[in-house]
C-alpha cells in the first residue's frame, strides 16, 4: 500500500515534503522560487542557505517570519510572503 507524503500549504497550493527537509527545501522542488515581496521591495528567494541573507523569510500559520532554509518542514504548515501586498481602501481620500 503506498504511503503518502505530508504536505504543507504555499497559499493554496499543496506541497509535499520529505520527512526532515525544509521549508526552503520542499517550495523549490515544487517550483516555487518567489517567495513574494521584501521590506526592501526586492522579492524574497531561496539563496544562502544557512540563515545568513534572510532572503527566504515566510510567515507561517500568519505568525512572525521564519528562515525557509532552516525551518524544518511540519505538516499542514500554512506559508504565506511576509509582506503582503497592500490593496487600497474602498473609498478613502487620497
Amino acid at each position: 500500500m503506498p504511503t503518502t507524503s505530508p504536505v504543507l500549504y504555499w497559499g493554496q497550493m499543496a506541497v509535499p515534503f520529505h520527512p526532515g527537509e525544509t521549508i526552503a527545501a520542499a517550495l523549490l522542488r515544487c517550483g516555487v522560487t518567489d517567495l513574494g515581496a521584501g521590506a526592501t521591495g526586492l522579492r524574497g528567494r531561496y539563496f544562502c542557505g544557512i540563515g545568513t541573507c534572510q532572503a527566504c523569510l515566510v510567515s507561517v500559520d500568519g505568525a512572525s517570519p521564519v528562515e525557509a532554509c532552516l525551518t524544518p518542514a511540519r505538516e499542514g504548515m500554512h506559508l504565506a510572503p511576509v509582506f503582503a501586498p497592500v490593496e487600497p481602501s474602498q473609498g478613502s481620500e487620497p
